[in-house]
């Protein structure tokens, strides 16, 4: 019943604004894995900016689906669940490992606290995206774009030539809003595009770049001195009441910073983390499989009652 219900919701053509979730006290697992039927004329592309993610994260969560012709009547995975980041539930946060955006609007008294999320694109291998705390300090309307000299040169260098100021318009690759970061030696900027196509991928100068109507609902919302934290978290661990999650994501190209980033060791060392406070037994096997498999989708990895007392596994 359930896959039946997710099929026929997500069968309503559907416009890619951010989705909002309501926080839930200690519950740090949001929305539902949905279900979309491509149409002969789709790609995941489309699928995906029609439900609100983007090119990475459905390709992830489709693998063996050719991502440029799915094929009439395909059964398309919707990645629409998300463990949300290990980081303060406050202004931005911007995850890079997902290509996810999340926002933590301020509740007035008596609202029930939510959290807005949106796909992005993050710098590539040789621009990345740094990490750490900043703030936007600054928010323009039809912004004019000043290509920095390192970009004009690398564009000069395959014989596309950048004029100094690409002035509001169709061909400005910043779209029609722009927030810019508080982050020094460079001009970093939460902004729009020209080439919504390339929302959810490793491909910016270290921009964060969204679908050009994600970033006129945020730009609307989010005021300036709002705090911005971008984090690398590649694996996520989380609760929904009482079932323990873990999400997976294959790391950054570039973004390899420590020696046992990707692997085991730092799983088990998070799911330890996860299950300090709480006496459960971990399905190691389940984990194991979901490090392989990086989806991008939380799975339970929690031993079921009937498990646990038939294999004698220890709990943590």
């Amino acid at each position: 019943m359930v896959l039946v219900a997710g099929l026929i919701a997500l069968m309503q053509p559907l416009v890619g604004v951010g989705a909002t979730y309501p926080l839930n006290g200690t519950d740090s697992v949001v929305g539902e894995i949905q279900y979309a039927i491509a149409k002969y004329e789709d790609t995941l592309l489309d699928i995906g900016r029609r439900y609100g993610v983007g090119y990475e994260e459905i390709v992830a969560a489709n693998p063996g689906v050719d991502p440029w012709l799915p094929g009439e009547g395909t059964r398309v995975v919707i990645p629409s669940q998300f463990i949300l980041p290990d980081a303060p539930r406050e202004g931005i946060v911007v995850s890079l490992a997902e290509h996810r955006l999340y926002y933590f609007p301020r509740p007035k008294p008596g609202e029930t606290p939510v959290v807005m999320t949106y796909p992005i694109s993050v710098g590539k291998m040789d621009w990345k995206t740094p990490l750490g705390l900043t703030r936007i300090v600054d928010k323009r309307v039809r912004p004019t774009w000043y290509p920095p000299e390192s970009v004009r040169r690398e564009h000069a260098a395959e014989g596309r030539f950048l004029p100094k100021a690409v002035p509001p318009g169709p061909d400005n690759p910043l779209g029609d809003y722009a927030m810019r970061l508080g982050i020094p030696g460079g001009a970093y900027l939460i902004h729009g595009t020209n080439r919504p196509a390339g929302v959810g991928m490793q491909v910016t100068h270290g921009c964060i770049r969204m679908f050009p109507e994600d970033i006129e609902e945020l730009f609307k919302l989010v005021a300036v001195n709002t705090p911005v934290r971008i984090v690398h978290q590649p694996y996520k661990m989380g609760w929904l009441r009482d079932e323990l999650y873990m999400e997976v994501h294959a790391p950054l190209e570039g973004q390899e910073d420590r020696e046992d980033l990707h692997s085991l060791t730092n799983i088990t060392r998070l799911l330890v983390s996860a299950t300090r406070d709480r006496t459960v037994a971990i399905d190691w096997a389940k984990a194991e499989a979901a490090f392989r498999r990086p989806t991008g989708i939380p799975e339970p990895v929690m031993l079921s009652a009937a498990a646990t007392t038939q294999t004698h596994e220890p709990a943590l």
